[in-house]
């Protein structure tokens, strides 16, 4: 009978040990989770699809609050669900928050010389890996649909030769950015009147041998911005849309017709 209680009472007191040092070591090792994680995960879909390119709705709710992700990080839940987190950050998607994707390439069949015909997969990425690439142009659009294949609201199709986004069906996940092997697509803030479709850093010259409308960094769009919001760098502009008021002149003056307006660049998406 002693031995059973002298058992009894070494079992209890090892469970009372462990209890006190688990509570310790969860105190010691516990993280803050950001309340606005739990929130953004209650309006997300729950579907741990994994369409988001994250792990599934914990990690993309984690992305989002960390500003790793937008708002519009998840396809499946389109804009309801963006205007619900949205709202709990605490940004406004109608002052200018929300962000559609753009490809930075002009160069349509018409505009770029063709140096091979390449036969194989239909994969951007495939044309890649096997360094056939059909255009003499080395930066631009490959034009055989990676984006289009993974963008859940059909916003994305190769037109001519060269993928065009609908801005106003794109719900700025980012999949086609991931996807596009050559990074030509950036996600821009919506309703931006101008943007420049190019992504070739060569100089001027050897620019017009491969493509007609590429950027040859003639600086000329700088000239003309009022507000410094146009740069060129490495042989490239580039709009620095914080500072860029809207104004249109550097798309009306750009000589290679590089800097496309919203008008013209909707025309061309919605065929």
């Amino acid at each position: 009978m002693g031995a059973i209680l002298i058992a009894t009472l070494v079992i209890g007191a090892v469970g009372i040990a462990v209890g006190i040092a688990l509570v310790y070591i969860g105190n010691k090792f516990h993280v803050e989770v950001d309340p606005r994680e739990s929130a953004i995960r209650e309006v997300l879909p729950g579907n741990n699809c994994g369409a988001c390119g994250y792990a599934g709705c914990d990690a993309v709710a984690s992305a989002i609050v960390s500003g790793e992700a937008t708002a519009a990080a998840c396809p499946v839940g389109g804009a309801a669900v963006t205007a619900k987190i949205n709202g709990i950050m605490g940004t406004d998607a109608a002052a200018g928050i929300r962000e559609v994707a753009f490809v930075r390439c002009n160069g349509s069949c018409g505009h770029t010389s063709v140096k091979n015909n390449y036969i194989g997969i239909k994969d951007c990425r495939a044309v890649v890996l096997s360094g056939l690439y059909p255009q003499d142009c080395d930066f631009g659009c490959l034009g055989f649909g990676s984006c289009v294949s993974v963008c859940p609201e059909d916003a994305i199709h190769v037109v001519n030769g060269v993928a065009i986004v609908n801005e106003e069906k794109c719900v700025g996940c980012g999949l086609c950015a991931k996807a596009c092997p050559r990074k030509l697509i950036e996600l821009i803030p919506y309703g931006k009147v101008t943007a420049v479709r190019c992504s070739n850093t060569d100089k001027g010259k050897d620019v017009k041998l491969v493509c007609e409308v590429g950027c040859i960094g003639c600086r000329l769009c700088t000239k003309q911005c009022e507000s410094g919001a146009i740069s060129v760098d490495n042989n490239l502009a580039h709009i620095d849309y914080a500072a860029c008021t809207d104004c249109g002149k550097c798309a009306e003056k750009c000589p290679q017709v590089t800097i496309r307006s919203l008008a013209e660049r909707s025309a061309v998406a919605k065929g």
